[in-house]
């Protein structure tokens, strides 16, 4: 028999809470650790439809990269859609917990994992840690050259997007050490270019900012903040790994597409 606790306390080994950022409401969302849990699911968000798939499901257990209460209700008006989704999760007892910049800093998470998606290689954090091994982003090479344009191609096809924001004087510019940071990073660049990156991937890159790295020089690429939904099947794997069959608790990714943008 399994319970929440024992996967929140598989989760807190993995991403432990002290590498989240202090303003970070990471941890229990809503619900009771003490529970028994079978079905977990994973999410990038939790959202009225991915909370409807889990009831759908028989989940009683979702695993979320964004905090679902970043912006805490003020009142429990159920006409609210958000805060019906706050009742649906406790009527159907599903335990929700999230993991967002500790996931994000730690080793084998978040940015480590878009670093392979997108091909970065010898990795080391962007803005480490104390210990050098964890923190936020990351920054490594490419096997071998590509241009601006290419790399943003290759970055729109393995992220499923129809478009990327290329912020660039010169789309055609060759470029081999690269940095990332999930979700919103336009802050960072500068960090970026000083490391001697020649390319910053990151999403939500705010207008004016986009005009301060064109003054530098520097090349920034823009994939939308739902890149980060790749993280889904990544902390299904872990959940699996951690406990075997006998335990009988099944784990999978949402299957609803969060992203509230439609590029036309």
């Amino acid at each position: 028999m399994i319970i929440a606790q024992d996967l929140i306390n598989k989760i807190d080994a993995f991403a432990p809470k002290f590498l989240a950022e202090s303003v970070d409401p990471v941890g229990l969302q809503i619900g009771d650790p003490r529970q028994v849990i079978h079905h977990v699911m994973t999410a990038l968000d939790v959202r009225p439809a991915v909370v409807q798939e889990a009831i759908d499901k028989k989940v009683d257990f979702i695993w979320a990269h964004h905090d679902m209460m970043f912006f805490p209700a003020k009142n429990l008006d159920l006409s609210v859609p958000q805060n019906k989704m706050y009742a649906d999760l406790i009527k159907h007892n599903i335990v929700v917990y999230a993991t967002h910049t500790n996931l994000d800093s730690t080793v084998d998470g978040m940015n480590d994992w878009l670093a392979e998606a997108i091909g970065i290689q010898n990795v080391r954090p962007l803005k480490p840690n104390d210990d050098g091994k964890t923190g936020l982003g990351r920054i490594g090479y490419l096997t071998k050259s590509m241009t601006v344009k290419a790399y943003a191609e290759k970055i729109r096809d393995v992220f499923g997007v129809k478009t990327v924001r290329i912020i660039a004087n010169d789309v055609n510019q060759p470029i081999k050490k690269v940095a990332v940071v999930g979700g919103d990073g336009g802050k960072f660049w500068h960090i970026a270019k000083a490391a001697g990156a020649d390319a910053y991937v990151t999403a939500d890159i705010y207008y004016h900012v986009g005009h301060d790295i064109l003054a530098a020089d520097f090349v920034a690429i823009d994939p939308d903040h739902h890149m980060e939904a790749i993280a889904n099947k990544y902390m299904s794997e872990k959940v699996k790994l951690w406990f075997d069959k006998a335990d009988k608790l099944s784990a999978f990714p949402t299957s609803i597409n969060t992203d509230p943008y439609t590029y036309l």
